[in-house]
């Protein structure tokens, strides 16, 4: 039997029992998943910031951590489709959307499924990054 470090397909990789685990998860396992993970606090600062993201945005973890998404990181995100929705979410203390969205990094423009879940158990937004079928990220 054959090991190897590609996240696998099984069930517990799917979106939304990823979203619905992702408060406890270790920092270890956040980065073994096939999506895109950032978890936000409600200001938009970045408390964690998986392996698959660092790779898609072409950025390390520790320079993502502590900084402020919407604006030092991705700031092609502080428009209404997103920030507008992540705000909204926050005040409500309740989101949970998907849509559509083109990341403008300089190093790998892409486009993408972005999926945002407000945790009322950590009081944060988790932000999911798929393609653009809203498939995993494999082979980037």
């Amino acid at each position: 039997m054959s090991h190897s470090n590609r996240p696998s397909r099984r069930p517990e990789h799917t979106m939304n029992n990823v979203l619905e685990h992702a408060d406890t998860m270790s920092t270890e396992e956040l980065d073994k998943l096939p999506y895109g993970m950032i978890q936000l606090d409600a200001t938009g600062r970045i408390l964690n910031y998986n392996a698959v993201e660092s790779k898609l945005a072409s950025l390390k973890k520790e320079d993502a951590i502590g900084k402020q998404f919407f604006t030092e990181i991705a700031p092609c995100t502080k428009v209404q489709d997103f920030y507008g929705r992540f705000k909204e979410g926050v005040i409500r203390e309740s989101l949970d959307t998907s849509f559509r969205f083109h990341f403008a990094f300089k190093q790998n423009p892409r486009d993408v499924t972005v999926r945002l879940l407000y945790s009322r158990r950590t009081r944060t937004v988790w932000v999911l990054i798929s393609d653009h079928d809203g498939k995993p990220l494999e082979g980037m």
